[in-house]
């Protein structure tokens, strides 16, 4: 399985020529979707769901589907019949070759007079690559490769140090990094590196990893 980085929060994977790209978000660049096969949103937040980028996908591969939750699939199916998928917490599913499960129900607090959207983390293949969206979810099986949640208007680094350490993967690749600065990044690689007990990497959009 091939893993491409893709600014903020969106990741492609590829695996038998087909391509099943996570949270295409309005922080991520304008064609991350495009090629996709396959397509999965954990949430309606702009950085994660963005309506363009999905209709653009979409409309360029006429067999793509899009696999997400209810407050999503609501703004979009109607554009596309039978190709977007609600799906919810225990879900399981086959998206262009991937097996998912689906994991999580609510975003992380963000404050308390804020209230609560719906989240859905993704499991592709059996734990190889787990995306949680905006939560600190834990699934019930193990994991290789976590797309962690850096740095969120949600979150401290102390949260994340102890989510990686639960968790427990092999190895954890930053996402959800807009928000850091690279004058920033050095502290969060030394301290999340040096306490979460898991290899910690990080990748520039664009750059890919063998899995």
């Amino acid at each position: 399985m091939k893993l491409t980085k893709m600014s903020h929060a969106c990741v492609r994977l590829e695996k038998d020529g087909r391509t099943l790209v996570l949270d295409p978000g309005g922080f991520s660049e304008e064609d991350a979707a495009l090629g996709a096969d396959a397509i999965l949103v954990t949430h309606e937040h702009p950085d994660h769901f963005d309506e363009l980028r999905l209709r653009a996908a979409m409309e360029n591969n006429p067999a793509a589907e899009i696999w997400t939750l209810k407050a999503v699939a609501d703004k979009i199916s109607s554009a596309f019949p039978g190709r977007v998928h609600t799906v919810g917490h225990g879900d399981t599913f086959t998206a262009a070759g991937f097996d998912v499960q689906v994991h999580g129900e609510l975003h992380a607090v963000i404050h308390p007079d804020i209230p609560r959207i719906t989240n859905v983390g993704y499991l592709v293949d059996g734990g190889k690559v787990f995306h949680p969206g905006d939560a600190l979810t834990v699934p019930d099986h193990p994991v290789e490769t976590l797309m962690l949640p850096v740095m969120a208007p949600w979150s401290k680094i102390s949260e994340v140090i102890d989510y990686v350490r639960e968790l427990g993967p092999q190895r954890a690749y930053d996402i959800h990094d807009a928000y850091l600065t690279d004058i920033a990044r050095p502290i969060y690689d030394h301290q999340i590196g040096g306490l979460a007990g898991a290899e910690h990497l990080r990748l520039a959009p664009g750059s890919s990893a063998d899995l």
